[in-house]
């Protein structure tokens, strides 16, 4: 179908080390809480780095959340997380604003539309 299943703010919360046992997780997303303080807090860096050691371990991808800055860019480079989102990559989009982005992409638009029907069709009614 062409989805993938994130782990979000993995590291806090629900997100269990259990998960990567139980469901067919594709990538995990290190909680921006732990990417606020890089090159601040010597214990986010070993928590960056032991996340991203896991989840390569497991053959997952890692994407780390809130990156802010061309600082925090540059170190959660160097700690090898190959995908990340933020501000510093761009701000939050009005509705109007995201699907003109789309129009330029037919594609995108298209199998985002596809993997949501998708999905809808297989969620159960309540």
């Amino acid at each position: 179908m062409g989805v993938s299943v994130a782990i979000d703010d993995f590291g806090t919360g629900y997100s269990s080390l259990s998960y990567l046992r139980r469901f067919p997780i594709d990538k995990l997303k290190i909680d921006r809480s732990f990417i606020r303080d890089l090159g601040v807090s010597r214990t986010d860096e070993s928590i960056v780095r032991a996340i991203v050691s896991l989840a390569r371990s497991v053959g997952l991808q890692v994407v780390a959340e809130g990156v802010e800055s061309a600082e925090q860019l540059e170190l959660v480079t160097r700690l090898e997380c190959a995908q990340w989102q933020g501000y510093h990559c761009c701000p939050p989009q009005p509705a109007e604003r995201f699907e003109t982005m789309l129009d330029g992409h037919p594609e995108t638009r298209t199998g985002l539309v596809a993997a949501l029907a998708a999905l809808v069709a297989q969620t159960p009614d309540p």
